[in-house]
Parts: structure tokens; sequence; C-alpha cells
């Protein structure tokens, strides 16, 4: 004797446990209603079937604390004791998944699939076992999170328990929450799923295989892979219906052509073996499942359309929803890419590489950033930031301050300077605005970089010979705090250094405090530098995997940032630096110094376009200027050559009229150069160009 366990969730309120619960056939309590098509027939138990029993009471007295179908129905007596009950999470056989059983010893009549005659009781058990497989594959189709989890576990959840193969057809493009489709109505064929043909009976059911949408074993069933669903047609009269229908229907027969394309309809078994059940979201209908069985196997029942139904209403919500979770994460790619730079640049004397990783793959967002922004006088300023949280609000706050800072570096303002109006920016977004940040200006010229901190974690500096050195900053108090002064150090850069600027997700987590964090990371920096010993540098890119390889399983509490910078520098012999007075003759000076320098290293072909361009940006500067006029420069794979006067208005390129007696100089420079601009500074601005190492050709 075995006793069915009560189902849980089943509130009188819940209406699978109303459409799926068979009332306990007893004179004293009335049957609950069923639709149309539910089974009809029903008379107390006779000699030779189960009985409903209950425990301490009379097994021929039906209970009296049923009710309704609410409640859970007692076990059915099954002659056959071997047969094996089903694990909790596993998916129960439906009534002709398995061989047609005996019914006992005494020669009881076999099921045959064709209903049951008028009079004969329907088994309680077979309620029982469908409550539990809808339990069973509904838990499973709800694990699902994207579109494609939910329609394998629809078809794995249904193949063989249910049906002997499904086709799953959705709307293309599936439509988004409140959007309004437009154009015809298109279903493509999502995923076709049969019985495998060597079954796994280990968990109670078998992963079904994939076969292609035109192949479906056993059935021969050709399948359309987009249809078109008509205005009026049978398909669209079948879909609009909502509610699951039998293939030998006059409607769903005639539907049938449609969906499965010219001929289709011929190779599904005849009988009710089919059943076409459309998939409607919380709108709209979103698509169609078609459950077959061959023909061989005992055919559906009316309340397998309950089945069928229930098994629909929940595929298609959870389909609604991973829509809309698709598009969520779709946009917070997006704004998480667009807030980061989608290329590093390639200032002079610096090799720069990066890193980002959100907190988790369902979380892609954060406030985390970092930044390298191109400077006048060929230096670069790198940033790094943390604001707090890792939301679309921190997200778009740190859009906001990575603007910010990126103006502010324009403006060529000093690293203290940037953090304070930084603060300043945090406190008008909002009261609650808190982020840290590193700012910091490197100098390839000099060798030097300035460093200011508003309480962020300190920067790393890995020298060639293999030492790694925490840099001492002053830690500064994070940005939005208010009425605190941030503080500036310069320290050296040597040419080969590496310098590391980080968040705090990399060194901190639940598991160590940042402290411990940093200091594993200047170990492992240090590690690593030996690989390549102590004359070469590790690669850039191959360091950064190697750092983030430090994190453990355990470790991804936070969003990391990660900026690599390799300081090449710029040789003293490869620098030529001069202040000119503001006076007539500093044009023809500026030639001449020029000529000089291309001619110390080797580049006089380029001696022509070099005096012409210089004497054009000299005479422009020394016009206005009050103060010496500096002239720079530089050779490094280009020969760059800047202007810097006290005047902060920039040039503006014009097209000089030919009465013009003046008005050609940028127009020379915009022709000759490779590229050329103008930086406003604190002090005035810089006019550069640039030429490439061999001379320009017409």
């Amino acid at each position: 004797m075995s006793f069915e366990r009560p189902q849980p969730g089943a509130a009188p309120a819940d209406p699978r446990g109303a459409l799926l619960h068979t009332p306990t056939p007893a004179p004293a309590a009335p049957a609950a209603a069923l639709p149309a098509q539910g089974r009809t027939g029903e008379t107390p138990s006779t000699p030779g079937t189960a009985a409903p029993c209950s425990k301490g009471k009379d097994p021929a007295s039906p209970p009296s604390d049923i009710t309704g179908p609410e409640h859970s129905q007692p076990a059915a007596v099954e002659p056959d004791t071997h047969r094996p009950r089903p694990a909790p999470e596993s998916i129960p056989d439906q009534p002709g998944a398995q061989q047609d059983r005996a019914q006992d010893a005494g020669g009881q009549e076999r099921r045959t699939g064709q209903g049951l005659l008028p009079g004969r009781p329907t088994p309680m058990r077979r309620d029982g076992d469908r409550l539990r497989f809808v339990g069973a594959a509904t838990r499973r189709i709800a694990r699902g999170i994207d579109l494609d989890e939910i329609v394998m576990g629809l078809c794995r959840a249904t193949v063989p328990t249910f049906s002997d193969a499904i086709l799953v057809y959705l709307r293309d493009p599936l439509p988004v929450g409140d959007e309004r489709p437009t154009g015809p109505l298109l279903l493509r064929l999502r995923r076709t799923d049969r019985i495998p043909v060597e079954r796994d009976t280990e968990g109670g059911f078998s992963p079904a295989l994939q076969p292609e949408p035109h192949e479906v074993s056993g059935f021969d069933t050709v399948g359309a892979e987009l249809c078109e669903v008509r205005p009026g047609s049978a398909l669209a009269d079948v879909l609009r219906g909502v509610r699951p229908v039998f293939t030998d229907a006059p409607a769903a027969r005639a539907a049938l052509p449609e969906l499965l394309g010219e001929g289709g309809e011929f190779s599904v078994p005849a009988g009710q073996r089919a059943i076409l059940a459309p998939l409607r979201g919380r709108r709209r209908v979103i698509g169609a499942a078609l459950f077959l069985r061959r023909p061989e196997r005992i055919a559906f029942e009316a309340d397998d359309l309950l089945v069928a139904a229930q098994l629909a209403t929940h595929s298609a919500l959870g389909i609604d929803k991973a829509v809309l979770y698709g598009r969520e994460a779709y946009i917070a790619d997006e704004l998480q890419r667009t807030m980061l730079p989608e290329t590093l640049p390639r200032p002079t004397g610096v090799r720069l590489a990066s890193r980002y990783l959100p907190a988790a793959e369902t979380a892609r967002v954060g406030g985390d950033w970092y930044d390298a922004i191109p400077l006048p006088g060929s230096r670069v300023a790198l940033v790094v930031g943390d604001v707090m949280g890792h939301s679309m609000t921190s997200a778009a706050i740190m859009g906001q301050l990575r603007t910010t800072a990126q103006t502010l570096a324009g403006l060529d303002l000093p690293p203290q300077e940037v953090l304070h109006h930084l603060d300043e920016q945090a406190q008008r977004l909002g009261t609650d605005r808190m982020a840290t940040c590193l700012y910091a200006v490197y100098d390839p010229v000099s060798h030097r970089i300035t460093i200011a901190n508003a309480g962020h974690p300190p920067p790393v500096l890995l020298h060639l010979g293999g030492r790694a050195e925490v840099l001492r900053v002053p830690p500064g108090a994070p940005i939005g705090v208010g009425g605190v002064d941030f503080e500036a150090v310069e320290l050296d850069a040597p040419a080969g250094a590496t310098l590391l600027l980080y968040t705090d997700g990399l060194v901190e987590s639940r598991l160590r405090d940042v402290w411990t964090g940093i200091e594993q990371l200047r170990e492992k920096l240090a590690a690593t530098a030996q690989l390549t010993g102590p004359d070469h540098p590790p690669p850039l890119e191959a360091l950064c995997d190697e750092v983030l390889d430090m994190l453990g399983p355990g470790d991804r509490d936070d969003d990391i940032a990660l900026l690599a910078a390799r300081f090449d520098g710029i040789a003293p012999s490869d620098v030529a630096y001069w202040f000119l007075e503001p006076e007539d003759a500093a044009p023809g000076r500026a030639r001449r110094l020029a000529r000089r320098a291309l001619s110390r290293w080797d580049m006089e072909d380029l001696s022509d376009s070099v005096e012409l361009l210089v004497s054009e940006v000299v005479t422009n500067a020394v016009r206005y200027a009050t103060r010496p006029v500096t002239l720079r420069l530089l050779r490094t794979d280009v020969l760059r050559c800047e202007v810097g006067d006290d005047v902060p208005q920039l040039p503006r390129l014009r097209q000089a009229r030919a009465t013009d007696e003046g008005g050609r100089g940028l127009y020379l420079v915009n022709k000759l150069a490779r590229r050329w601009g103008a930086t406003r500074l604190s002090t005035g601005k810089v006019v550069w160009f640039e030429l490439g190492r061999s001379a320009p050709q017409g």
C-alpha cells in the first residue's frame, strides 16, 4: 500500500489547484466544477478498483475532511507493490508514459488509451501524478533566467514524461514589455525536442536531444522554420482562443498547415495524440507549443489539456520576463561600455593597458572607472575612481564625475585642484554621493609624476629591476565629504617602471582586509617581474592578466577597475627647449634653432617644412604675448613642435581672402602637418603640430 503526500502550495484561491485537482467521488461532497472537457461518468469505486483510504478510518467510507480541490487526494491502493515511487524533485510519468500495466493478478483489463467505459471510475493516482508533474515541470521552467534556458526547461520537462516530442514556436521578433509590435505576426521555430534513442531513467526524465527543426524522431514531422499568421486565418483563431486544443479538432486541423507548412499536418498522429497550446504572455500571444505522442502510446486525455495550459502559461510568463531581463541587461551593458573609455590613447612616452570586471554577471554596472587623458606638453593624466555601490545610479554618477574630470584635465589644472572641483561637483549631485579617486599626471620629459589622492588605495610602482613598492601618497578624504583640502606629491617615474592604479575591489573582500590585499598585490607584481628578468619589464597586457589571477573564488565582492602605465619617457637627448623674447626677431631665431636641432638629429630633410611652420606659429605668438615665448622640439616616433605663450585665446583656422595680408599661417600648418592642435593652459596656451619622421610629400 502506498500513500500520496499532500501537495504544497495549492491554496483555495490557487487556480492551479482548482483546475488540476479532481474531487474525490463521494455522495456527501459535491464535485468541484471542471471545464467542459473534464472527465465524466465517475462513480463510487467497485471491487477490483483502487479505493481511497484514510489513516484510522474505514477505507470504504469517504474521508470527511476533503471538501474541495484545495485538499490533497488520498492515495490509491496499488496491487503492484514493485512500482517505484518518483523522486521528490523528479517529474513523474504521466498516464501512458510506460507500457500498459496489469491492474492486478486477477486478470483486470489493461489500459488501452481509448478512454474508460461509462460507469467505470478513474483511478485517483492519475490526478496525483498530474499534480506532481506540473509542480516539478513549472519549477524546472522557473529556474531559467534567459530565453534559451526557459525554452529548454519547457522541452526537457515535457519530453518524454508528458509527450514524445515538442515543437516550440516564438514570435519573431519578441515584443519587449509594453511595446506594440509592428508588421505581420511571424512565428519562428525556436526549438524541437524528442525522446532520445537511449533513455536514461535516472532522475525521472532524460535530457532531450535537439534535432534539426525538420526532424523529430518517430514522427517525420516537417516543420516550417518561419510562418506568417495572417489575420482571420485558422491559426490566428486558434492563437486568439488562448486555450490548448487537440489537433483533431476542425479548427486546429485547419491551422496545422499554416504552422507546419504544406504537408506537415499529415505527419501529425491521428486522434488525440497532439495538442496545440498558444503561449500567451502578459498582454499578447508570443508563440505556440505543439505536444506530440507516438501512435503506439496512450492518447492524450481531456485533463491533459489542463496540464498543457499550465505549462504554456508558465513558459509564456517566463519568456516575457526573460525578454525584459535581456533588455535591462543590454541597457546596463551599453551604459557601462559608454561610461568607460572605448580605447586608450597612445600618448608619447607611456604605454597603457586596462581591465574592468563587474561585481557579478547579473549586475554588470557599477561605479568604478578609469581614464587616460592626454595633456599639453606630451603629458598624460591617469585617473581611477570608485563611486560607492554598483547600480545604475552609481554608474550614472560615475559618468558625471568622469566627464567633469576630463573637462578639468583639459584646463590643465593641478591634480589637487581637479580633486577639489570633483568634490564640489559630487556635493551638487547630492548629499550622499561619495566616491574615491586618484589623479596622477605623468611628464615623460622630466620623468616625474604628480599624484593627488581622495580616499583611494595607494598605487603600486613596479621598478625595472623587479622591486615593487607601494607609493606613499596622502590618503585624503573621499570626494563628496566637502570642506577638505587635497594634497599632491611629486615622485620620480623612472623609465621602464610600471605604475598600477586600481580600485578596492581588487584588494579587498570578505576574506581579507584592504592592506592585506595591497601587500598580496605587491608580492604578485614582484613575482611576475622575476619571470622576465631584471633587464626586461613584463609585458603590460600579460601583467594585467596575472594581477587578476590573484583573485580567488570568494574575492569578487565589488567591481574592479585596473589601469597600468609603462613609463618609457623621452630621453633628454631627444628634447630641445628654448625661451624666445616677444620681439620681431623671434621668428628668425626660432628658425635657426630648429635647423640646428634637426641637423643634430639627422633630420635635415624636414628642415624646410619645420622652419616654415615654426616661423608662422611663433609669429602669431609674439604678436600678442607679453612674456617670453617657449619653443620645444620632441623627437619620438614623430617630430613634435610646441609653442607656448601667455595669451589664453585659442587660434582659429579661417580661410583668408585674396586681399588679406595675413591669416594664412594656420592654413599652412593644417596643410603640411600630420596633426596639430591648441590647448589652453592655466598660464596661457600651447599650439603644437606633428610631422612624420620622413619629409612630407607635396
